[in-house]
């Protein structure tokens, strides 16, 4: 439960009491933001919501065991019905082996015309958030998402992802009072060529959405042993009046878990 203790620390939550409708927006550069969402997967099922995963760019095996090392098993969560997993690289697979609309969840439709968009992906998350599982009772729904930019990469449009995104919002956090956690990655090349299709353009469109953003990055000095990077954590207004609020912390991942610094107080960075 003491894994992730400073990050709820510093965003003033922990699993028996947090704040229902947020949508928090996780964002890397130079650097892997993916512990993030290893924790927001552990911290949901602890505190006993109904998660929808969809997991586009890893397998369940590879979540499973390092949510194990968290003290959470996904088997467990998955056979009591309280987590739905879409396993992206499999059901990708299908689609590419088989090439048949009739197979499998229409989920992944976006593969077999990019230009209809993300709809079956998101009647897959309106289906699945809604209601118990198992017979059991569980807390409001949250969705997972890792990653989301990598739909851009196969043809999908960022206006329609940022459609997804908008509909998701619309029927997690707002309908249902539950939580939405998307992963975004941007790349390099992307802050030259300021591509209109690209991961940048997803993010600021992402970051109007959101109602909390956790920015990832390489630290500035370059490579340190001891601090892995830092995150910039900004809590957003979504009301008028309300002044959006910024704070840096540089962190370290170790194996069960990662340490949160306020920027300048560990002697191990310069």
């Amino acid at each position: 439960m003491r894994m992730f203790a400073e990050l709820n620390s510093i965003l003033n939550t922990s699993p028996d009491s947090f704040k229902p409708g947020e949508f928090i927006l996780v964002s890397d550069k130079h650097t892997d933001a993916s512990f993030l969402i290893h924790h927001f997967l552990s911290f949901y099922l602890r505190a006993g919501c109904k998660v929808c995963f969809l997991g586009l760019v890893q397998s369940f095996s590879h979540y499973s065991a390092i949510s194990q090392r968290l003290g959470v098993s996904l088997t467990q969560a998955r056979e009591k019905g309280q987590l739905v997993f879409l396993e992206g690289l499999k059901e990708s697979l299908g689609v590419l082996l088989q090439g048949e609309a009739s197979k499998g969840t229409r989920a992944v439709d976006f593969l077999r015309d990019p230009s209809s968009g993300l709809r079956g992906l998101y009647d897959f998350v309106r289906d699945n958030v809604r209601g118990g599982g198992g017979g059991e009772e569980w807390g409001p729904p949250v969705l997972l998402v890792d990653d989301l930019s990598v739909v851009l990469s196969l043809g999908v449009s960022v206006g329609a992802a940022l459609d997804f995104s908008h509909y998701c919002r619309a029927t997690v956090c707002s309908k249902l009072q539950g939580s939405m956690v998307m992963l975004v990655r941007c790349e390099e090349e992307e802050e030259e060529e300021e591509s209109d299709e690209g991961s940048e353009r997803l993010l600021r469109g992402l970051i109007h959405q959101c109602s909390l953003t956790l920015q990832v990055q390489g630290l500035p000095t370059g490579y340190c042993r001891d601090i892995h990077g830092q995150v910039e954590v900004c809590w957003r207004g979504q009301c008028d009046g309300q002044q959006t609020q910024k704070k840096l912390f540089q962190y370290k991942v170790h194996d069960k878990g990662a340490s949160f610094f306020a920027r300048g107080t560990s002697s191990a960075v310069l």
